[in-house]
């Protein structure tokens, strides 16, 4: 199982000191990051990858809302291969029609980025889960209006505190989904009560065996009211721990 650091987790120690921080997040263990806001930093983003041996399979960038040309030029830089939409408003997942809308928007943003030879992808919140579309959740209704290539990063949190199981999502979901983002808490609205993986009232492990074409698991916090670094340690440590465990229990 390959594990990635979503930067945002730490983007107050990257606004103080980018390289600084990517070499601490490398000395953590991690091997993959998938980086937020790339087109900003793109060459010391790079350099500092390069420096500490990691590497970007994906990253987050707003395609609907800013030049999708500069992004994906940037990602084909950083060798960020999916770029993942991460936000797109409650509002615009409340009808059929806007959801249509949407998806139309993102397979044409897939057309331009397989020019760059970069594939895309989106990312949830809570509220494609909260709201039903047809008998199905937005997010479901979604991913079948999406062309083939296209791809999920299933934010197993924020389908939880959407009221839906995360399992069964990303079963409904199947192959569609290649990342999924591990996050842990009490499953309320509240960043700052999130925890390290294993801590609180999500199923990780279960979530995670759960995504058959995972290729990445991308740990996050949103928010954490403690020392980032500590919670991210906790989260790795976790979760490199159970993928051996698992691995032996297996052989």
């Amino acid at each position: 199982m390959s594990y990635s650091l979503q930067l945002y987790t730490v983007r107050n120690a990257i606004q103080e000191d980018l390289s600084g921080t990517i070499k601490k997040v490398a000395q953590l263990g991690f091997t993959q990051v998938e980086p937020y806001n790339f087109v900003a930093t793109a060459n010391e983003l790079g350099a500092a990858l390069r420096e500490n041996g990691l590497t970007a399979p994906s990253g987050h960038a707003p395609l609907l809302s800013q030049d999708q040309d500069e992004i994906f030029a940037a990602a084909k830089e950083l060798g960020i291969t999916t770029v993942i939409d991460p936000f797109i408003p409650a509002d615009r997942w409340q009808s059929a029609e806007d959801v249509q809308a949407t998806a139309a928007q993102l397979n044409e943003a897939a057309k331009k980025g397989a020019g760059y030879g970069v594939r895309v992808g989106y990312h949830n919140h809570q509220w494609e889960l909260e709201s039903i579309i047809e008998g199905r959740t937005a997010l479901e209704y979604f991913a079948d209006l999406l062309d083939p290539e296209l791809v999920l990063e299933v934010d197993t949190y924020w389908v939880a505190v959407g009221g839906q199981d995360p399992v069964d999502i990303l079963t409904k979901l199947g192959d569609r989904v290649k990342f999924i983002h591990i996050k842990d808490g009490p499953l309320t609205t509240d960043t700052k009560a999130q925890l390290p993986a294993g801590k609180g009232k999500v199923a990780v492990l279960d979530v995670i065996a759960a995504a058959k074409s995972l290729e990445a698991g991308v740990v996050e916090f949103d928010d954490y009211d403690g020392d980032i670094f500590d919670g991210i340690a906790q989260s790795l440590k976790f979760l490199q721990e159970s993928t051996s465990a698992t691995a032996g229990a297996e052989a």
